[in-house]
């Protein structure tokens, strides 16, 4: 992390994540036909509003972030789990939960301010991509192992969001997140991520999760666990062969998938920052001109694009405009240092 310093490249995954969030916002639950017609000739092409609207995306991707600062070291699902409860309810309670928020964050955050153990609170039947919208701040923290990333990503996902692939999208999510960071290579990436996603496959995180898998139809937690990574390795297939047809005028979810699912959002996610890497930019506006849950896709392609390029890749005029860009702020300078 402090090799990427000088390219404030934690600053630039999250004002990326915000940036792209805002300009989907305006294109979610419209075909990609309507998205043209709305927007000629190529969609839309600079968030309008002043200050520029987020959604509930960066809200809990803020949740996330200000909880790992309020956590006491070394991070443990003990020391987590309070100040990720805290976060998620008072976000869930906030007069600002109003940017068309998932109904699983929804039902589990009324939940969880019941005092019920988290574990009964989570939604076992549901991936989607609300666990892995958010997850960007863990992907970016320093001086963590790898373990101690995927289990986080995990954790922080399974409080909502109880279905294995859920979990699984958040880890490799976090995964990607951290390996542009370090590494140049994005001919690779892909790949890299399918051996990510190999070594975890049958790793379940008991000390974290605890007895999360019983409330699910698997027999085992490796059983559990193991559905979720195989079915992440079917979308990273999917990746490849959308990667391999460079198609940068079509609905970028014909292949990848809408992204209404955690799997889906992160593969259509890498896909537009792929076909774009060096124009970060154009990257999240391609992501919004998507006919499938197009914040979140094009929050997930700034926070790729981001952690690659850095927060000069941003317009400073977005960033300056941007909502929360102070919480944005303080959370990217803790991180980049």
């Amino acid at each position: 992390m402090n090799a990427s310093t000088p390219n404030k490249l934690a600053s630039g995954s999250l004002f990326g994540l915000a940036l792209g969030d805002a300009l989907g916002a305006d294109t979610e639950f419209l075909s990609y036909d309507a998205i043209l017609r709305r927007f000629p000739v190529d969609g839309p092409q600079m968030p309008a509003d002043n200050p520029i609207r987020v959604t509930d995306d960066t809200q809990m991707t803020l949740a996330v972030g200000n909880a790992l600062l309020a956590a006491r070291r070394p991070y443990t699902a003990s020391t987590l789990e309070v100040p990720l409860k805290q976060a998620f309810v008072e976000w869930n309670n906030s007069p600002d939960n109003n940017r068309a928020p998932g109904v699983t964050c929804m039902d589990a955050c009324n939940k969880l301010a019941t005092g019920l153990p988290w574990y009964e609170c989570s939604v076992i039947g549901s991936k989607g991509c609300g666990a892995n919208m958010r997850v960007a701040p863990v992907g970016l923290l320093p001086g963590i192992t790898v373990e101690t990333r995927a289990a986080i990503a995990q954790f922080q996902a399974a409080l909502t969001h109880g279905h294995p692939t859920g979990l699984a999208a958040a880890d490799l999510t976090t995964a990607a997140i951290a390996d542009l960071i370090t590494n140049r290579d994005l001919q690779t990436l892909p790949q890299r991520l399918r051996t990510c996603a190999l070594s975890q496959r049958t790793i379940y995180h008991e000390q974290w999760l605890g007895p999360l898998w019983k409330r699910s139809h698997q027999s085992s937690p490796v059983e559990y666990i193991t559905r979720g990574w195989d079915e992440c390795l079917q979308v990273l297939d999917r990746l490849d062969q959308a990667l391999a047809l460079q198609d940068r005028e079509s609905d970028p979810c014909q292949i990848t998938g809408a992204g209404w699912i955690a799997e889906e959002a992160l593969a259509t996610g890498l896909l537009c920052f792929l076909l774009f890497p060096h124009d970060p930019v154009e990257a999240i506006k391609r992501a919004a001109t998507s006919s499938g849950d197009s914040d979140s896709i094009a929050c997930l392609t700034g926070a790729f694009a981001g952690a690659y390029a850095g927060q000069a890749a941003w317009p400073t005029e977005w960033i300056e405009r941007i909502e929360y860009r102070e919480q944005l702020m303080r959370l990217g300078k803790i991180w980049d240092s």
